[in-house]
């Protein structure tokens, strides 16, 4: 489907000089001289490279539709990891680079959706939160409020995250796992 350079919105999934490309962040640009542009930073979707852009509205580009795909994530091989097809049961290996820092939030049996494009796995994107539990952390310095002082915590999974005053050594928390934060104690 073709759209007008000026309508491309984050998240918008294009072709560009015959590569794929998803649109991160966009800046509607009207200069006093000359017409309107939007000026788009792009992230390529193979490779991961980073372009910006400058679309005129006389412009237009192709926006491209991925399939989804749930698939359950088995295990790490190396550096590659191994998801099933939950309706198939077919197995595939993927980089781990394809998912990025977030793979070390994978737990064993995750549901996660596969973007595909002609049947290629172009990324995997995992739950918002997951639940992980605390395996070390500091202690709480006497006089700090609770409202303003956090405090760093690792998690069983090694990363490091910032944990309210309250929050000890064997909690259970639920982590947003693409901004690596706090959000809540688990139930």
């Amino acid at each position: 489907m073709k759209i007008s350079g000026v309508d491309i919105r984050p998240g918008n999934n294009i072709e560009y000089e015959g590569g794929l490309w998803r649109a991160v962040k966009i800046q509607h640009t009207q200069p006093g001289k000359g017409g309107a542009y939007m000026q788009v930073e792009l992230k390529n979707l193979i490779d991961g490279r980073k372009n910006n852009v400058r679309f005129r509205s006389a412009e237009t580009v192709e926006r491209i539709r991925l399939d989804t795909k749930d698939f359950q994530y088995l295990y790490a091989e190396g550096d590659m990891l191994v998801f099933m097809d939950t309706e198939t049961y077919e197995q595939i290996n993927l980089a781990q680079d394809l998912i990025g820092d977030a793979s070390a939030f994978l737990q064993d049996g995750m549901m996660v959706v596969l973007e595909m494009y002609e049947d290629r796995p172009i990324s995997v994107q995992l739950p918002e939160t997951i639940e992980a539990t605390v395996v070390e952390a500091d202690a709480v310095v006497k006089g700090q409020t609770a409202s303003a002082s956090y405090k760093p915590a690792i998690l069983d999974n090694g990363v490091r995250v910032m944990v309210p005053p309250h929050i000890v050594t064997g909690t259970r928390i639920v982590v947003d796992v693409y901004a690596r934060e706090y959000v809540k104690r688990a139930d």
